[in-house]
This record gives structure tokens, C-alpha cells and sequence, in this order.
């Protein structure tokens, strides 16, 4: 079993000795590198590639909202989860408009870190509940879209999908079809509805009432705020 490669991302060294006791001891998750800001996390990922990069806000140099844009500029297909005492919208926001994957309170259970990665890494999205919430009371980072009659019958099946915080494998064991096959589709439906990624596309989901805060990839545990 080729282990996940985690990177992580935090300035305050006994979060990342955490992060190593507790990663560390999974079977099948390896931490190839740690940076302790912004800049750091942008060259480590480079020379790493890792498979989830585990990422702190507030950091100094470089906050962890410019260093996911960074990261994502560099590779688009770069998983980041952001791991944040933080509970401020307005301190949230620019990450999920970077294009962040993922969203876990670092009060948490590490057992919802280590199931956020797995998601992650499947393709997946983990959004908690009450970020989702609170990101559409506030507005969301969603642009202005077109209505849901842009998707055809097969597009709109896998949106409500990867809503419910499933990556393109799942997907496509779930519908029997390729994996490729769900990518193309995933592509497509960010371009009809100017989307920049999967969160904005869960949350558009939400928004429009094709999953609720229930579904998978909104828990209602984790609650951020």
C-alpha cells in the first residue's frame, strides 16, 4: 500500500510534534516534510509534491491563504486541508477562496483529522456543518453562476456528489462509470458555473438546495464556529 505523503504546515512547533505523534503512528500515512510559514510550505511543496498538505492560517512571512494560492498556482491539483483554532469568517474566507479542500477545528478528535486526510486524498471534500453555514450566511466566496439548468441530468447526478464529499473514485464505483469519466464531468460542471473548485462547488450544492447539511461532506461534527 503506497502510504498518503502529508506535509505540514504550522509555526507553532508543538502542533506539528502533535501532528507527527498522531500521523506518525498511521499505517498508511507518511510526513515527507514540515514548514513552520507560509514561504516554506510553498518550497516544501514543491520539492515534495505530497499527496494533502496540512495547513495553519495564521502564520508569519506568509499566511496560509497566500501560501494554498501559491501552492495551488504551482500545482492545481494540490489537496489542502486547513487545520485552524480559528473561528472568525472573515479569518476563513480568503482560504476557501484560495481553493482549500478541507476544514478541521484543531479542537477536534484526531480521529476527524485522519478521516478529513483519507477524504482528501480520495478527491473528496470534508466541510464541516457549521463553516458550511456560516460561509452562506456571510455570502460565500461563490461568484455570480448560472442556474442549474447550465448542467445536463448526468452533470447535476455527480454535483450533488462530490456535495456530499466524495472524490472521482467513489463517484464512479457508485454510478459504474471510469473515474476519467467523472474528472471530465467534474471539469465540466466548474466551467459552466465559473467555479474555481470542488468547496465552491459543494457549496453552490448547498445553496441551491441539492444537498443538505447532513450530507457527508457537510458533518455536522467539527463545527468551525
Amino acid at each position: 500500500m503506497t502510504p498518503i505523503h502529508l506535509l505540514l504546515v504550522d509555526d507553532h512547533p508543538l502542533v506539528r510534534e502533535g501532528l507527527r505523534a498522531v500521523l506518525g503512528a498511521e499505517p498508511d500515512m507518511r510526513i515527507v516534510a514540515e514548514a513552520a510559514n507560509g514561504l516554506e510550505a510553498v518550497r516544501l511543496a514543491q520539492q515534495h509534491q505530497p499527496d494533502v498538505i496540512i495547513m495553519d492560517v495564521l502564520m508569519p512571512g506568509q499566511d496560509g491563504a497566500a501560501a494554498t494560492a501559491d501552492i495551488l498556482r504551482h500545482n492545481p491539483a494540490a489537496r489542502v486541508l486547513i487545520l485552524t483554532s480559528l473561528t472568525e469568517i472573515e479569518r476563513i474566507l480568503p482560504t476557501v477562496q484560495a481553493g482549500a479542500l478541507g476544514y478541521v477545528a484543531k479542537n477536534r478528535p484526531p480521529a476527524e483529522l485522519i478521516a478529513a486526510i483519507r477524504t482528501l486524498h480520495q478527491g473528496g471534500v470534508h466541510l464541516p456543518g457549521g463553516l458550511a453555514r456560516r460561509l452562506l450566511h456571510a455570502g460565500s466566496p461563490i461568484p455570480a453562476t448560472p442556474p442549474l439548468d447550465a448542467l445536463t441530468e448526468r452533470e447535476l447526478e455527480i454535483l450533488k456528489l462530490v456535495a456530499q464529499g466524495l472524490g472521482n473514485d467513489a463517484i464512479a464505483a457508485q454510478l459504474v462509470i471510469s473515474s476519467r469519466t467523472v474528472g471530465v464531468h467534474v471539469s465540466h460542471i466548474l466551467d459552466k458555473l465559473y467555479l474555481e473548485n470542488r468547496t465552491q462547488a459543494a457549496l453552490y450544492a448547498l445553496r441551491h438546495g441539492l444537498v443538505s447539511l447532513h450530507g457527508s461532506g457537510f458533518g455536522d461534527t467539527g463545527q468551525l464556529g
